[in-house]
């Protein structure tokens, strides 16, 4: 099954609140701290840590030390893809193991896989949306896709 972890759901949680904050009406530009986040959406304060301490060093945010210090976006919400929040956070993104094989750490289904080629299309089309999708498009109201059914023309679920 396709599933995001909960760091990478954390990491996207507190992306989007610090976005609302720095760009909101109420104190725009003002940092946010961890344990802000933490509070906020309940989120364990040591790996919500960590997590912003992975995104700050993949450059997506920059921290600001100090008794008034917390984190702020490195670039604008348009500017961050969803798929540079996950690498930022998992790794290079694959889903399957053989996506991401090594010289000398080849499958041993290699030769005879007849499915090898299909999942790797699946998992560019999967990375492809998430490279063209952004934290901003996270942000609004409005669905980011529609999937249109191979039975019914024009529907969308």
């Amino acid at each position: 099954m396709l599933k995001i972890s909960k760091k990478a759901d954390y990491a996207l949680m507190a992306l989007q609140h610090i976005a609302s904050v720095q760009f909101g009406d109420v104190t725009p530009g003002r940092v946010v701290n961890t344990k802000e986040i933490a509070e906020e959406y309940n989120i364990p304060l040591e790996l919500l840590a960590k997590v912003l301490q992975s995104l700050a060093k993949s450059g997506l945010i920059d921290s600001h030390n100090g008794p008034k210090g917390g984190y702020l976006l490195a670039r604008s919400a348009r500017q961050i893809t969803i798929a540079q929040i996950l690498e930022s956070i998992e790794g290079p993104l694959g889903i399957t193991d053989c996506s991401h094989e090594e010289d000398g750490d080849l499958c041993m289904q290699r030769e005879h896989c007849n499915i090898r080629t299909p999942l790797l299309k699946v998992q560019d089309s999967i990375y492809q949306l998430l490279s063209n999708m952004t934290l901003q498009d996270m942000m609004g109201g409005t669905p980011l896709i529609t999937i249109q059914s191979s039975t019914a023309q024009g529907a969308t679920r």
